[in-house]
């Protein structure tokens, strides 16, 4: 059963301060997680980076972004693994949707492994469509290889905006 998310769990600009309950989450969440390295980089980069913080101020999720011409590409939301399948994933995905046509773009990326059906039919769910397949994209264990799904969102950008 999915519970309700309260209006007042804001995301929040993500600051270095935050990385040891990222890097920690996206630990315990993936098999191959980013490093403290590639966040505190996302972050330097200036990229549309959020948390997700609880009632009593524990870190539920977060997500990164980079800005492209009239396009959004997410590149990581994660959601700690005791608190999926709540609802956060999705409110995760409408600021990003809010921040996105802020910026004027007119779509949103995402690339998600083909092994992560519940990601995917969020994502299915929510309004995105299956665009293609990067072949290889994703390292897997043993040493091979996974594809990525890619999917895109129409956001309607500028026009949205006018």
């Amino acid at each position: 059963m999915n519970a309700v998310v309260r209006d007042d769990f804001m995301p929040l600009r993500m600051m270095v301060s935050d990385l040891d309950e990222v890097v920690a989450i996206e630990h315990a969440a993936y098999d191959f997680p980013w490093t403290r390295g590639n966040f505190i980089d996302s972050l330097a980069a200036g990229y549309l980076a959020r948390v997700l913080r609880g009632a009593s101020d524990q870190l539920i999720g977060y997500f990164i972004a980079m800005k492209g011409v009239d396009e959004m590409h997410l590149l990581n939301v994660t959601v700690a693994p005791a608190q999926q399948s709540k609802g956060f994933g999705r409110r995760m995905l409408d600021e990003l949707v809010t921040l996105s046509r802020g910026q004027y773009a007119d779509r949103l990326w995402l690339e998600v492994r083909e092994s992560n059906a519940r990601a995917r039919n969020l994502y299915l769910r929510y309004g995105f469509r299956h665009i293609g397949v990067r072949k290889g994209y994703y390292p897997a264990l043993h040493g091979r290889r996974e594809d990525a799904n890619v999917m895109s969102l129409e956001l309607g950008g500028r026009h949205a905006m006018e």
